[in-house]
């Protein structure tokens, strides 16, 4: 038996309860867990977090052994190997695809630092493809920042071995584990390790990106100000896939369906499903973004402490979609939703090419370089998602249509919203053109407070640039609807705003943004429905809220049945709770009241570029 495996046994013991932990170091420990116990400055702040706690050292010691412990892991030749032919026959559904040229940039800074790659998180393979993504382009390999969720026995021993760190998710009581954590995390780097882990703290429910976990960052900025001599650069790592095999029971999670506990027989479930082909599966590493140089201009502006971890985090959120690319299936789920019916193989080509030119406009990276316009590509996609079951072909007419078949429109909305993020500009510029068309012959000024209004609104669901950046964002779109304005913009009124949306190729708020803001006005008619000094209870008040979206999807209030979903509830209810609307007092119901009003008006706004589509389309 070897050192690894006396650990391995030690750690099963303890968490039994028949053995106590070694605060010292003993064969087998991790490097990093073995340096630290040994480490006198170590040893004298856990010592004062004893003293804080009104607990016995030796008994915080011991616990901090264990969780050192259970947190150590190695690379070691074997288990990298096993883990190799284990993952590639876990991913076996996907082809890998890599930029070489955006490897060989890394491969030049993992000379010289330490590597953060924050990644995008849609699959649980992302935990496994993204490390071998970074590895078979010969960069050092990264320690993965795992869940302790998938420790699951008894590949757990292997996964330890081959560089998987597993943490636990919920750690707020428990200031001796965020303690051992803090240096974990601090002595890694120390020691230039390169880190992997999801920004977004768990896979997204929709499809997009969802707003960025702080925990994991915040001990890396802390152990930056701690060690002077260590340098870290992110790297934002992109991951999406043609299909996936999990994505139903993923929008069902989001509709408040239970999750599946991960255990030994659901992996192997979950490696069965992988034997069907699904496509590739594109790795992207956006701009790296060395963290020391971002901390220093950040302070030289007097930002608050607090808000450093927040604006790197969204920072990096930002450069991971600007990484995304757009894949054939999420414009062909987008063609097909937007036109909730059947549609030949011309229509859907008819449907994509105003968005295949507008990608090319802006500059917006295609999955694999795909031409977007090309029969062959796009009815290999139809093909695709009708053989998984998304779409549904009938060909006993003169020709064959597609439509999304019944049940699958939450499947279809996962796959378009991976490229939300390239339309939310062009949406939100619609919507200041309506609020320009309907407000007066000062356009130019209306359409601005109107985009920046809806910056405010979207900020959690969304990751906007800094206000000047977003500006010439609006700009780029303005001048794509009218070309004389790409030279400075120029004042237009109500009548040229209308005359430019009615003959816009190209619409798109009512499919980006409606599903959001319909969920976000379900959130705001709950709240303008309580009372002032009615307590806020939040789980309460999220199952009130699915219990109303579901009521108003079976009446058709509601555009979708996607926007009854936990998941585009909660960034709602952060605004709410940003703006003070969950807090209880006199005056709050009014600006609750005015909440509602409020997604109202946008949501009409949204219904009115909605007619324009279906009045130009029919």
């Amino acid at each position: 038996m070897t050192a690894h495996d006396h650990v391995d046994l030690r750690r099963a013991l303890r968490r039994a309860g028949r053995a106590d932990e070694p605060p010292a170091p003993v064969p087998g420990d991790a490097p990093e867990v073995a340096t630290l116990l040994s480490d006198d400055d170590f040893a004298a702040q856990l010592g004062e977090l004893a003293g804080s706690l009104g607990r016995d050292p030796r008994a915080v010691r011991a616990e901090t052994a264990g969780y050192l412990r259970e947190m150590g892991a190695t690379h070691t030749r074997r288990a990298t190997s096993d883990w190799a032919r284990f993952s590639r026959w876990l991913t076996r559904a996907h082809e890998l695809i890599v930029d070489p040229e955006q490897a060989q940039r890394l491969r030049d800074l993992d000379r010289k630092y330490s590597l953060l790659f924050p990644f995008s998180h849609r699959s649980y393979l992302d935990g496994v493809t993204v490390p071998a993504a970074i590895t078979r382009n010969r960069i050092t390999p990264p320690f993965v920042l795992a869940g302790a969720n998938l420790d699951v026995f008894p590949f757990n021993h292997l996964l330890r071995r081959s560089g998987f760190v597993y943490i636990r998710r919920s750690t707020a009581g428990n200031p001796v584990y965020r303690f051992a954590l803090r240096w974990y995390v601090a002595e890694m780097l120390k020691n230039r390790r390169n880190l992997c882990w999801s920004i977004e703290g768990g896979r997204t429910r929709t499809g997009k990106l969802r707003p960025p976990a702080y925990g994991l960052l915040r001990y890396v900025i802390d152990a930056l100000d701690t060690s002077p001599g260590t340098g870290a650069v992110i790297v934002p790592v992109s991951i999406v896939y043609d299909q996936l095999h999990e994505v139903s029971l993923v929008t069902n999670e989001a509709r408040g369906v239970g999750k599946r506990p991960e255990n030994l027989r659901w992996l192997w479930t979950f490696g069965r499903s992988q034997r069907e082909r699904f496509g590739r599966a594109y790795v992207e590493f956006g701009e790296p973004l060395p963290v020391r140089d971002r901390l220093a201009e950040i302070r030289a502006g007097d930002a608050p402490a607090a808000s450093e971890v927040e604006r790197i985090a969204l920072e990096t959120c930002h450069r991971i979609n600007r990484a995304t690319p757009v894949t054939t299936t999420a414009v062909v789920c987008l063609a097909l939703l937007a036109a909730d019916r059947a549609l030949t193989l011309d229509e859907v080509l008819a449907t994509v090419a105003p968005l295949a030119r507008y990608l090319t406009q802006r500059g917006r990276p295609v999955a694999g370089a795909a031409n977007l316009t090309d029969r062959a590509t796009i009815h290999r996609a139809l093909d695709d998602l009708t053989r998984s079951g998304v779409l549904t072909g009938y060909d006993g007419g003169p020709e064959t249509v597609w439509a999304v078949a019944s049940g699958e429109h939450l499947v279809a909305a996962f796959y378009r919203n991976t490229a939300v993020h390239v339309l939310v500009d062009r949406a939100i510029g619609e919507l200041g053109l309506v609020a320009a068309m309907e407000g007066g012959e000062n356009g130019l000024a209306t359409a601005n407070r109107e985009t920046l209004r809806l910056r405010d609104l979207l900020k959690f669901d969304f990751f906007f640039p800094s206000r000047g950046e977003f500006a010439r964002e609006m700009a780029a779109e303005l001048a794509i609807v009218d070309p004389r304005q790409a030279g400075g913009l120029h004042e237009f009124g109500a009548a040229d705003a209308e005359r430019w949306l009615r003959e816009s190729e190209l619409l798109v708020a009512h499919l980006v943004l409606r599903p959001f803001l319909d969920a976000y006005r379900v959130v705001a008619e709950r709240l303008a429905d309580r009372a002032d000094d009615e307590p806020f209870d939040e789980a309460r008040f999220l199952d009130d809220c699915l219990r109303l979206g579901r009521q108003w999807a079976l009446q058709k209030h509601l555009a979708s049945e996607e926007s009854v979903s936990l998941e585009l509830f909660r960034p709602a209810l952060r605004l709410a709770g940003h703006r003070g609307l969950t807090d209880i007092g006199p005056g709050t119901a009014e600006q609750r009241r005015a909440f509602r009003d409020e997604l109202r008006e946008t949501v009409r706004r949204v219904n009115v570029i909605a007619g324009l589509h279906h009045r130009d389309r029919s």
